[in-house]
């Protein structure tokens, strides 16, 4: 899709505008981050394999690949405004959806519910991440950009941690419990909760968009032809660059999605889910951390430089946990205190905070790749820009492999394979990227995950 700035901006209560689009980021990445602790729910409540459970990602991520082009020529036709509206209306269906679901005790239309909300969701982000660029002086974009996405990392920290406390709340989480019928019915209904206030929380934030709507309509950028991304195909940049998207995306939400599981092992921590679903929060709060120092780092550091370097610490990390066993000796009771209370003694402290780490070098991953793309594909931006965005359906797939991999060997260490090979890809794409001709990036594009 081609888009241009116009000239001169509105700028009489702009400011209100620009508070509610910047929202929009962690709101879609609170959504995508309940369902780490909600697999666990899932997975305990319907007695669910590794792989049938990280289905609840597969359902998420598939509209990624499903509904991007959709979402790109609903946002020409209709405008941004009413596409940001249509968005958050899609994500109150879907969490209607859930809550529906969690009273018929049905895990297919749970899964039914997070693709609705994970096209809600696309929808946001084909039009969020521009919108936000436009509104304002063109030399505060990178400024308005840069906050936008701190409060999509805090988003994504609020999801694990308020998923844990709220979601993961009742007894059939307890360990060595016996699992009755009374504590599944107990479990739903905190997931009907969840959702139900979320869903009554966007009816009202959409009111709040409607009644400025007329302020983003004129800040946004002009919608023009839609340049279908598979222009792109013919791009060998493109395509690289679209299978490290793809690659990276995956990695990174195969983690996260079993991120509890793996900390909550008797050889690991050996904690109650609700605990290891809040240490999950670090995981995000480790990228927010790496996000920021990224950005000032990329200032003197050149970015396909930058980029191998975190490769490189999330292929040691990853070994790491695949790896190492029992190498804490009891003398360290305790020690993880510090963060968490009550946490018993455990011989798994090292494979579990190199787990957590991995999220401070998979922070500037993301819009590194894709930057990296943009200067080096011969295909229109605007087109390479939508094949990278398709490319995020990789977080549909990657999660399956490690679950796969997880039931293949028995052991969760051993599923940290998948991301491994991803990193990889990473790190070869870095240094393929340094030896590549460049040119010059069209005005106005953005990205953001």
């Amino acid at each position: 899709m081609s888009e241009s700035q116009t000239a001169t901006k509105p700028v009489g209560g702009l400011a209100l505008a620009v508070v509610y689009v910047t929202a929009l980021f962690f709101i879609w990445a609170l959504v995508t981050n309940l369902l780490d602790p909600l697999l666990k729910t899932m997975k305990t409540v319907f007695t669910l394999t590794p792989v049938q459970a990280n289905l609840t990602g597969f359902a998420f991520f598939i509209a990624y690949g499903v509904m991007s082009l959709p979402s790109a020529a609903f946002l020409s036709k209709i405008g941004y405004a009413n596409s940001v509206m249509v968005g958050l209306a899609g994500i109150v269906i879907g969490c209607f959806m859930a809550i529906a679901a969690a009273h018929m005790h049905v895990y297919t239309i749970f899964l039914i519910a997070l693709f609705v909300m994970a096209s809600g969701v696309t929808l946001l982000q084909v039009a969020a991440n521009p919108l936000i660029a436009s509104m304002g002086k063109p030399e505060g974009s990178a400024f308005r950009l840069n906050l936008s996405q701190s409060f999509n990392s805090l988003g994504a920290a609020c999801g694990l941690f308020f998923g844990a406390k709220f979601l993961l709340n009742g007894e059939i989480f307890e360990k060595d419990v016996v699992i009755t019928d009374v504590m599944r019915e107990e479990a739903l209904g905190f997931v009907s909760n969840v959702y139900l206030g979320i869903g009554c929380a966007l009816l009202a934030f959409i009111i709040a968009i409607f009644l400025v709507r007329h302020k983003i309509t004129a800040a946004a950028p002009k919608t023009g032809k839609l340049v279908l991304p598979f222009v792109a195909l013919t791009s060998k940049w493109a395509n690289l660059g679209s299978l490290g998207i793809f690659l990276y995306v995956g990695a990174e939400v195969a983690i996260s999605l079993n991120l509890l599981l793996f900390l909550e092992q008797k050889n690991i921590l050996n904690i109650e889910a609700q605990s290891a679903g809040q240490l999950t929060t670090f995981y995000m709060l480790f990228a927010m951390i790496g996000r920021f120092t990224g950005s000032a780092l990329l200032r003197v550091v050149k970015d396909y430089y930058l980029l191998a370097f975190v490769a490189v610490g999330a292929i040691a990390l990853s070994l790491v946990v695949i790896f190492t066993k029992d190498l804490i000796p009891s003398a360290h009771e305790g020690m993880i205190n510090v963060i968490l209370t009550e946490v018993p003694v455990t011989t798994g402290l090292i494979p579990a905070f190199a787990a957590l780490l991995i999220g401070l070098f998979n922070s500037i991953m993301f819009p590194t790749i894709f930057t990296l793309t943009l200067q080096r594909s011969s295909a229109p931006t605007s087109a390479t820009s939508g094949l990278l965005c398709m490319a995020i359906v990789g977080g549909a797939f990657l999660p399956l492999a490690f679950a796969k991999i997880q039931e293949m060997t028995g052991s969760m260490s051993m599923g940290f394979i998948a991301p491994l090979i991803c990193y990889v890809y990473v790190l070869w794409f870095a240094f393929a990227a340094k030896k590549a001709p460049t040119h010059a990036i069209e005005e106005g594009v953005s990205s953001g995950h």
